[in-house]
């Protein structure tokens, strides 16, 4: 071979090599991962995603790509988002912890594989056919969050006897939001007490909540599942504490910023999950042959220190089921 026509070559497949990296590249599955709240405050969150997913055979960057989508606590922006994914050709989107977003990306699309987990039933809120057949092509994982009002306004009732009027606090853009609210009521009317329901979805709101909380003599906080309120956490622990109001929480990660009592599922498990169910879309499973997957295990958690804090005496029954006590 001339030497002229050798560097032709060389130089032909040089231009090539690039051409070859793309395409192996466009090869690489990418996932849509939907999310109503902020990256900073999620980052525990994700790595349990990430894991659910490296346990089944995928990593981010090395078979895997995933392309984040943040509403920053602006629910209004979830379909434009979700849309925006189907525009991106992504192979499948995740909705990890929001009935809002998993409902915004089933409007946007009737063909790309959708995995939810969200605190409610995924029935009722319009997601699946049923649990064990879903159908269509969305399936995912349910916290039963919302089940679990009644149980939270029980053990708030015995930390302190006498307590006579309850307050929930509630997001009104969380579609499980009114059922959770009848949820409470059915509890409370049980055992003879009142309640009151107060609305809240962004920071001012939730100050605004607790001047009201004041106002109505409430003596005791239930606030509801729902994750813009995980994205507050810091801020309503604190004005818990500040108004001296006794309160139970969703999921542990409230009581690691003060707060004083949780009981539900663990959420880095449902983020696991959705992890491994989107693994195995990603493998060629298909939604409709997933059944909705429902959490079995609860924990109950309780911070002394906070407690104290509040002047309270936690009976030695309530701490005898508590999975974990707070020192």
């Amino acid at each position: 071979m001339k030497r002229r026509e050798f560097i032709t070559l060389l130089g032909g497949a040089a231009a090539a090599w690039p051409v070859a990296a793309r395409a192996q590249q466009a090869q690489i599955p990418v996932i849509g991962f939907l999310h109503p709240g902020f990256q900073e405050t999620s980052v525990n969150t994700v790595a349990a995603f990430r894991r659910g997913l490296s346990e089944t055979g995928y990593d981010e960057d090395r078979n895997v790509a995933i392309e984040y989508r943040w509403a920053q606590n602006d629910s209004g922006r979830l379909p434009e988002l979700a849309a925006e994914l189907v525009r991106r050709g992504v192979t499948v989107i995740a909705t990890p912890s929001s009935a809002t977003a998993a409902i915004a990306a089933k409007a946007a699309t009737t063909t790309i594989p959708i995995i939810f987990s969200i605190g409610g039933d995924p029935v009722q809120a319009g997601l699946v056919a049923s649990l064990n057949r879903p159908n269509g092509n969305v399936t995912g994982i349910s916290s039963m969050n919302v089940e679990l009002v009644a149980k939270r306004i029980g053990l708030l009732h015995e930390l302190g006897a006498g307590t006579a009027r309850f307050a929930m606090l509630v997001d009104p853009t969380n579609p499980t939001a009114e059922l959770q609210i009848a949820n409470a009521r059915a509890a409370v009317l049980a055992i003879g007490r009142q309640m009151e329901a107060l609305y809240a979805s962004n920071f001012r709101d939730i100050e605004t909540a607790f001047a009201s909380l004041l106002q109505r003599q409430a003596d005791a906080l239930v606030v509801a599942a729902g994750s813009p309120f995980n994205e507050r956490r810091a801020q309503i622990a604190t004005l818990a504490a500040r108004h001296a109001l006794p309160a139970i929480y969703p999921v542990r990660e409230w009581i690691e910023v003060g707060g004083l009592m949780s009981y539900g599922p663990r959420i880095g498990d449902e983020f696991r999950q959705a992890g491994i169910y989107t693994a195995r879309v990603l493998k060629g499973e298909k939604p409709a042959d997933l059944p909705v997957m429902r959490a079995t295990k609860f924990e109950f958690v309780i911070n002394l220190q906070t407690a104290r804090a509040l002047g309270l005496s936690v009976p030695p029954t309530l701490l005898a089921r508590a999975d974990e006590v707070i020192e």
